[in-house]
C-alpha cells in the first residue's frame, strides 16, 4: 500500500486558494458526517482529514494536482449511496465532494442527448428528458438520491437494465480529471468508433480509481407512451424463474423483471404499511414491466403476458400499481428496523442459473445465525442477498460472513458469474476481488492503475490493492 502524508496547514491553505475557504471543512461535525456512505458498521468507517467541495472541472483538477504534490489520498464522493464502502475514505486524506457541480447543461431534443455535470441527480435528468418527450434509460433504484457521476463511476444497473442495459450503455462521453490532475474528454457522440482504445468504457465502472467524472454526455431515447406493469405471484421458486426465458422467447422484450422473495415481501409490506395480495402466504412476487409505442399493442402484450405467467405456474396475476412498486423500492430500507448492521451481496449469474443460485445459497445460509433475504433483477441475473446481523457478536458475524462468502463466491464463479453486478467492489470486496479474479486479468488491471495513478492517490483501497 502506498505511503501518504498527513493533511498539513500548508495544504489546507492551498486548497482554500483553489475552491474558496467556505468549501474546505475540517471541523469535527463535518468530518464525522463524511466517514461513511450507506455503511452502518462503525468498524468500517474512517474519518477524512478534510472535506472539499469543488465547483468546476478546473477546481477538481487543481485539487488532484495538489494531492499529488503533497502525496495525500483523495476519495471522490457523489451522493454517498454506495453499499460497498466505495465512498469511505479508508486511508484518510481528502474527501472531494462533487454535489455542487449539479447543472443539467443541455437537453437536445433533435439529436436526443443530454449534457449534465456529475452532481446532477439522476431523477432530475430523467424528469428533464421526460419533459421533452424523451427517456433517460438509466434507472438505479436510488434514482431519487443518487447522482449521475456516481452512477457512471459504478456502472449502476437498476430496474430497466434488462431492456436498455446498465449506465455505461447510456453514455456517449465523459469529461474526466485524471489521477494526476489532467483534464480530458473520453468518448464522443458517435454511433460507432474504432479509433484507439475505448477509454471512456474503461473509466466507467472503475469506481473513481482511474479518473473523476465531472461531466457526461448522455444518450436519450424516444419515450414510450404506453406501459404494462404486472405482478405474478408464485408459491414455487422453480416455476417463478421459468417466466424470464419464456418472456424472451415470446418476443415480449420486458423493460424490467423484478423478484422479491417472501421475506422481503412481508418485511417491506409491513414497513410500507401496504398489504399486498398473498403477502402473508409465503409467496414470491415477479414484477414485469413492458413498454410500447402502439396503443393497440398494450392489450395484446398484456394478454400474452398473463397467459405466460399462468402457464409458468403463477397462482395469481395482478396489476403492478404504485403500491407494488412502493413495496419493491422499500425492500432494503425495510430491513433496517430488523438489524442495524447488514451486508448486501450483489451477485450476478447467467440468467438461466438464477433459480439454482437462489436455492443453493438460501440453503447454505440456513447453516448460520444471520438472517438472509433475497431480491433479484431477474431479467439480467443480478441477485441481492441481504444478510442481517441481529444479535450476533461481532466476532461471530465476521466469521460466519467469511465462511458463507467462501462458499457463495466459489459457487457463483463456477456458474460463470461474478461477485458484483452493479454495486461494485468498493473497499468491502477487495479481498474477494483478489482471490477470485483470474491472475492475468487482475495483473492487467493493476498495471493500468499503476500507469495512470503512480502514487495511488485516487480512491486508494478500493477495487484492488495495487501496491
Amino acid at each position: 500500500m502506498a505511503k501518504y502524508n498527513p493533511v498539513t496547514p500548508e495544504l489546507l491553505e492551498e486548497l482554500k486558494k483553489v475552491v474558496g475557504a467556505a468549501n474546505v471543512k475540517t471541523d469535527a461535525e463535518t468530518l464525522d458526517r463524511f466517514k461513511t456512505d450507506e455503511e452502518t458498521d462503525p468498524r468500517l468507517m474512517h474519518l477524512p482529514e478534510v472535506v472539499v467541495w469543488a465547483n468546476s472541472t478546473e477546481e477538481v483538477a487543481a485539487v488532484m494536482k495538489l494531492a499529488n504534490r503533497f502525496v495525500v489520498p483523495v476519495t471522490p464522493r457523489s451522493a454517498g449511496t454506495s453499499v460497498s464502502d466505495g465512498a469511505i475514505p479508508v486511508l484518510g486524506g481528502i474527501v472531494l465532494n462533487m454535489e455542487k457541480m449539479n447543472k443539467i447543461i443541455e437537453i437536445n431534443e433533435d439529436a436526443m442527448y443530454a449534457v449534465a455535470e456529475a452532481g446532477s441527480r439522476t431523477i432530475d435528468i430523467q424528469m428533464a428528458a421526460k419533459a421533452k418527450g424523451l427517456l433517460y434509460a438509466g434507472d438505479p433504484c436510488s434514482a431519487e438520491s443518487c447522482l449521475i457521476g456516481g452512477n457512471i463511476a459504478t456502472n449502476a444497473g437498476g430496474n430497466k437494465a434488462v431492456r436498455y442495459g446498465t449506465t455505461r450503455n447510456q453514455v456517449f462521453s465523459v469529461e474526466v480529471v485524471t489521477p494526476t490532475g489532467e483534464i480530458t474528454t473520453l468518448g464522443s457522440r458517435l454511433k460507432k468508433c474504432s479509433t484507439g482504445y475505448c477509454l471512456e468504457q474503461l473509466v466507467m465502472g472503475s469506481e473513481g480509481t482511474l479518473g473523476i467524472i465531472c461531466k457526461a454526455t448522455l444518450k436519450l431515447l424516444p419515450l414510450p407512451p404506453y406501459k404494462v406493469d404486472v405482478a405474478a405471484v408464485y408459491d414455487d421458486l422453480d416455476k417463478a424463474v421459468t417466466l424470464v426465458p419464456n418472456l424472451v422467447k415470446a418476443g415480449l422484450e420486458p423493460t424490467s423483471v423484478e423478484f422479491m422473495d417472501s421475506n422481503f415481501l412481508k418485511s417491506s409490506c409491513e414497513y410500507s404499511e401496504i398489504k399486498l395480495p398473498h403477502c402473508d402466504e409465503g409467496v414470491c412476487y415477479l414484477i414485469v414491466s413492458m413498454e410500447t409505442f402502439n396503443e393497440d399493442e398494450v392489450d395484446a402484450k398484456m394478454e400474452k403476458l398473463a397467459e405466460i405467467c399462468e402457464e409458468s405456474g403463477a397462482i395469481d396475476v395482478l396489476e403492478a400499481d404504485d403500491r407494488v412498486w412502493t413495496v419493491r423500492r422499500n425492500c432494503l430500507e425495510s430491513t433496517r428496523s430488523l438489524s442495524k448492521i447488514a451486508q448486501s451481496d450483489d451477485l450476478v449469474v447467467p440468467v438461466d442459473q438464477i433459480a439454482n443460485c437462489i436455492k443453493r445459497l438460501t440453503e447454505e445460509a440456513k447453516k448460520y445465525d444471520f438472517t438472509m433475504f433475497c431480491l433479484a433483477h431477474a431479467g439480467d441475473g443480478n441477485l441481492h442477498f441481504q444478510h442481517m446481523k441481529g444479535d450476533m457478536s461481532d466476532e461471530a458475524w465476521e466469521e460466519q460472513q467469511h465462511a458463507f462468502h467462501e462458499t457463495a463466491y466459489s459457487y457463483v464463479y463456477s456458474l460463470g458469474g461474478r461477485i458484483s453486478g452493479e454495486h461494485g467492489i468498493g473497499a468491502k470486496k477487495v479481498y474477494a476481488m483478489e482471490k477470485y479474479t483470474d491472475p492475468v486479468e487482475l495483473a492487467m488491471m493493476k498495471a493500468i492503475k499503476k500507469a495512470l495513478d503512480p502514487l495511488d492517490i485516487l480512491n486508494p483501497g478500493k477495487v484492488m490493492n495495487v501496491y
